[in-house]
């Protein structure tokens, strides 16, 4: 039923509600409403100011002009600065504060969990191209290590709801609680545009308003990505300071025994080997390679991590000192750890490689995987000794994305087998080293 609406004085083009302010309305028929005219909504805008609708216990109405109402939206109340002295402003969301990362794009559709949790992410800010980010929450089940390694979360839209049946959290709720800073309502298209332009760019994340520009983009001009203190301390120190066994119920049924190096290992790497037979032995980045063999292990495992291999020279001498002996398999930093202990040489690439849907070529058979990746670095395979074969390609620059060595008995990827996430076409390079280590039994 309609309800009368209240008198209000009439609107022109030069009223608006602060002149109007102690102008009174009467009550309603319906006092559970109050109805102006259409027109008051041109006048929303110049005002953060309302008319308020209050009922008093003596059950009299009045009408008051509130100055406490906030506006329904947020405010911009964050900046990227870029090395190249561009600023950008944004909306915040998770932690606040200031902070310098290397920025890098990912084009992954979905698995944001995955990618916020990915130790190789260590030191950046990755900015998701998918313009809707966070409308499936966060659950425990997804997370790819112990805890959030990047810099900070950049997307374009956040999603005001979740929708998901395994949810238990809010993305914004789940990067406060752990430090991480995020910003949404910023122009990703053309911050990528520019990253694919110009190659990965140093950038401050900062809510704090007290800070100038300059004073931020000084802090991009003054700070590199730093890989050592990364793998010494989120892997070594504070995971597998010793040997652990993974999957444990299973470790009577392991066929093969793999010893990992963890140099910022995925969780999945593990699932996906246990799932193969194997029983898997986690060591630490430091781990000497005769401590190694002295495990007896059927295959050792080199993992992803973050950064530039050229920076853990320890971890390439490991490498040397077990390739030969045993069936080897690296991953990611793995196989360029593997390409520079056969002599080889890794460069940075312009803005590398993040993603769920990247082609990569096997030239041995003609087929074509789409991978999941995430480093910035590759290995040069013109540098590569005689012996050593290029297996895989990415087919968006023809970099070098898998190598094999048949007289060391090793094998090694670019990108991430076991995705997750991303798609598993390239799930089977796992029994092609558990084939490997079979062999080596004959």
């Amino acid at each position: 039923m309609a309800c009368t609406a209240a008198t209000v004085p009439k609107f022109s083009p030069t009223t608006t509600l602060e002149t109007t302010r102690y102008s009174f309305l009467k009550p309603l028929q319906n006092p559970d409403r109050v109805q102006l005219p259409r027109t008051i909504s041109q006048f929303r805008l110049l005002s953060t100011k309302a008319l308020n609708y209050h009922k008093l216990k003596a059950g009299s109405t009045v009408y008051v002009d509130s100055n406490e109402v906030k506006r329904p939206w947020k405010t911009s109340d964050a900046r990227l600065v870029l090395e190249d002295g561009s600023i950008w402003r944004a909306k915040s969301f998770g932690a606040t504060g200031t902070q310098v990362g290397e920025v890098v794009f990912n084009t992954s559709l979905t698995g944001y969990q995955e990618i916020l949790t990915d130790p190789s992410y260590a030191g950046q800010f990755v900015l998701m191209t998918n313009p809707h980010i966070g409308n499936t929450g966060v659950n425990p089940d997804d997370e790819e290590s112990c805890q959030c390694f990047l810099g900070g979360l950049i997307i374009r839209s956040l999603s005001i709801c979740t929708s998901n049946w395994r949810c238990s959290q809010t993305l914004g709720d789940y990067l406060a609680e752990r430090n991480i800073m995020g910003i949404y309502d910023v122009d990703t298209r053309a911050i990528t545009r520019r990253l694919k332009q110009d190659g990965s760019l140093i950038g401050v994340l900062s809510t704090d308003e007290s800070r100038i520009d300059d004073d931020l983009l000084e802090m991009t001009k003054n700070w590199k990505i730093v890989v050592v203190f990364l793998v010494m301390l989120h892997m070594s120190g504070q995971k597998t300071n010793l040997e652990w066994e993974f999957n444990r119920d299973q470790l009577s049924t392991g066929e093969h025994h793999v010893v990992a190096y963890d140099f910022g290992i995925k969780h999945n790497i593990l699932r996906r080997l246990a799932s193969y037979g194997c029983k898997i032995t986690v060591v630490p980045s430091t781990w000497p390679a005769s401590e190694t063999l002295k495990l007896k292990p059927d295959g050792v495992l080199f993992s992803n991590g973050p950064g530039d291999p050229a920076a853990v020279p320890y971890a390439v001498e490991t490498v040397e000192g077990i390739i030969g002996k045993v069936p080897v398999f690296g991953i990611c930093m793995g196989h360029q750890l593997i390409g520079q202990a056969l002599g080889g040489k890794t460069f940075k690439m312009k803005f590398g490689h993040h993603g769920g849907n990247h082609p990569v070529c096997d030239l041995r058979n003609g087929h074509v995987d789409i991978s999941a990746q995430n480093h910035n670095y590759a290995v040069d395979p013109t540098s590569l000794p005689e012996g050593a074969e290029v297996t895989h390609i990415n087919l968006n620059d023809n970099s070098c994305a898998g190598l094999t060595f048949p007289k060391l008995k090793l094998m090694s990827l670019q990108c991430h087998p076991e995705s997750s996430p991303g798609p598993h076409d390239s799930d089977l390079a796992f029994g092609e080293f558990v084939e490997l280590m079979k062999a080596n039994r004959v």
